[in-house]
């Protein structure tokens, strides 16, 4: 699929390329961000960054296997990063950062809530699923505010720098925008 640009009331959304490897590489630095996202390397190199935004976002676009995109604000600066990765047929798992010079003002909730519409609408899913580990409050806030289910725990549910960790998982229907599914849906009955 080719890459498409979102806009919400206070964002744009759009993929990220080696335009932006400078503004990834200065976010990702933070030491926060390094605890939490068990894809960020510690410490983390500018050659991560030029490889996520000239290789890794590219090629999942190419590939409809994770749809990245930059969160920005009208004069282009970067405030957060959001992914939506497929797992399975109409499920998808997202994953978020936000800048910490721009965090507590609802940039990545807001960039979470589009991004889901367009999964919902434009990718089919059904369940959006968004997981976190255990202790990582201000996702989970995110998460929560975003309209996610929290769902539980999973033991042993992630891998952070070589660790088993526990970690929350929590989902996102169409139904919960008021958006229909593309398959029925029969919840379980107590």
């Amino acid at each position: 699929m080719e890459p498409v640009t979102l806009t919400t009331e206070r964002l744009l959304l759009r993929a990220v390329g080696p335009d932006d490897a400078e503004a990834v590489f200065a976010a990702a630095r933070d030491p926060a961000m390094q605890r939490w996202i068990s894809r960020f390397p510690s410490p983390y190199p500018r050659e991560h960054a030029e490889g996520f935004t000239g290789r890794t976002v590219p090629d999942g676009w190419a590939g409809d296997s994770m749809f990245t995109f930059g969160a920005f604000l009208p004069g282009g600066t970067l405030v957060g990063m959001l992914a939506v990765t497929m797992r399975a047929p109409g499920v998808g798992e997202v994953g978020f950062w936000a800048v910490r010079e721009h965090r507590g003002r609802g940039y990545v909730t807001e960039a979470t809530l589009a991004a889901a519409r367009w999964a919902f609408t434009a990718l089919a899913v059904d369940r959006l699923e968004w997981r976190a580990e255990v202790g990582n409050l201000p996702s989970r806030a995110v998460a929560e505010r975003a309209g996610f289910t929290v769902e539980g725990t999973l033991r042993s549910g992630v891998a952070n720098k070589g660790v088993r960790r526990d970690c929350w998982v929590g989902s996102l229907l169409p139904s919960d925008l008021g958006l229909p599914s593309t398959a029925p849906y029969l919840p379980a009955r107590a």
